[in-house]
């Protein structure tokens, strides 16, 4: 029998990575969510779909007061924000609303969630949040993945948290937002994205792993430089789209029909394939 969307989206389970630091996996295996301890707070990395009772489950992990951030304002990061009481997350967050608020976006009601008004507290380049002798750096991040993606560097565990905007199978690079008004250029986006990899390279003496949210975690620092590699070989003209997306999800979009994927050694994108030629 099928799984419901409750147990796909809602069903969790967890392990360590280090004393300190759990990985949330759900959604069939292929998303993560952190949790990061210190010695008074406990930080909750992304809030998932809204389904499941998350909180509950948090709780049962640590029994810090919980801190919550969102990599980036999608409904399988940011959906469930309204268990907690107050969010952190990109002031970017207001561009990509209507990814989470519109109906519809989400297949559950957040509505219902017991802080669906929760407060909203926006977070930038140089921000820091404290959990008591563990620091985690807030990064900006340009518009490549959405507009609304932040970094979360942990010098301490040496640790990187870098959201949709790096992970191994691939990023996608198209417009998600649902937002009419944003004019997506696909040169900017992956001028930015560039730069975002370029800039996590250059950091890349102060933590050992990166901790994405899809598909694998942690993955190795290599895939920086071949993602790097993929950019110049797409403006080089030495790289050609696969004839599939190879996503099932992806697949389903209503967009699916105008995407394509370029692979690159390890690392790959998705996006649009017109403004690609």
């Amino acid at each position: 029998m099928e799984p419901s969307l409750e147990e796909i989206f809602g069903s969790y389970m967890s392990w360590k990575l280090d004393d300190q630091t759990w990985i949330i996996n759900f959604m069939n295996g292929t998303e993560n969510m952190y949790l990061l301890e210190g010695d008074e707070k406990a930080l909750l990395i992304d809030a998932g779909y809204g389904v499941g009772n998350l909180r509950a489950y948090v709780e049962k992990l640590t029994d810090k007061p919980i801190v919550v951030a969102n990599t980036h304002y999608h409904p399988d990061h940011a959906a469930g924000n309204g268990e907690f009481e107050q969010v952190y997350m990109s002031k970017g967050a207001e561009l990509d609303k209507a990814s989470v608020e519109n109906p519809g976006m989400v297949p559950f009601d957040i509505t219902k969630l017991p802080h669906a008004d929760y407060k909203k507290v926006y977070i930038g380049d140089g921000d820091t949040i404290e959990l008591g002798n563990r620091t985690i750096e807030i990064l900006d991040v340009k518009p490549a993945h959405c507009n609304s993606s932040l970094f979360f560097l942990d010098r301490s565990h040496r640790m990187f948290f870098c959201g949709d905007d790096m992970e191994a199978a691939q990023v996608n690079l198209f417009d998600n937002s649902h937002n009419p008004y944003i004019n997506y250029d696909l040169k900017t986006i992956l001028n930015n994205f560039l730069e975002n990899t370029e800039r996590i390279l250059s950091l890349s003496n102060e933590f050992d792993y990166l901790l994405p949210n899809h598909n694998g975690t942690p993955i190795a620092k290599s895939y920086l430089n071949d993602y790097i590699d993929l950019i110049h070989a797409i403006y080089n003209k030495e790289v050609e789209p696969d004839e599939k997306l190879n996503h099932r999800y992806i697949e389903m979009d209503p967009q699916a029909s105008k995407l394509c994927r370029v692979r690159g050694k390890n690392g790959s994108i998705i996006t649009y394939r017109e403004q690609l030629r």
